[in-house]
């Protein structure tokens, strides 16, 4: 896996992944930045969501569970001081879709959280406590 980090004036980059996607980084304006992109943090945050949703719905269609949608809401705090590192993180899912069965949720989320999420793993193996939970709304 590769990725570039281009600085392009200012307080802002440019991020590009090896596979060809791009997306502003920025800071805020009283660290000279403009706001118009998304911080590291956020991003680093962002990416722990996107793991484990990712492999929350792999799971779930394995599971051959009608999910129409799966949204995963994050909670960090952080340290007071520098570096002002992740200490906790809440994951809330909301799961919905037809006929699901809540057993399959829970593993899914549960197997997301203790095997398959490489962030996860990395910020736990850094001391961040890892918490989640979910919800299931039923449609028609």
């Amino acid at each position: 896996m590769k990725g570039r980090v281009r600085w392009t004036g200012e307080r802002q980059f440019i991020a590009e992944s090896g596979s060809g996607h791009t997306v502003v980084i920025d800071g805020p304006p009283d660290h000279g930045g403009r706001n118009i992109g998304i911080r590291p943090m956020e991003m680093l945050l962002l990416g722990l969501g996107g793991c484990s949703n990712f492999d929350v719905i792999n799971i779930l269609e394995k599971a051959r569970q009608q999910v129409e949608s799966c949204e995963v809401f994050l909670d960090a705090e952080r340290a007071e001081t520098e570096p002002k590192v992740f200490t906790k993180i809440h994951l809330h899912f909301v799961v919905k879709g037809r006929e699901l069965k809540e057993a399959h949720i829970k593993r899914a989320i549960d197997l997301s959280a203790e095997k398959y999420c490489s962030a996860a793993a990395m910020l736990r193996a850094g001391g961040v406590e890892i918490t989640h939970d979910y919800e299931l709304i039923a449609s028609n």
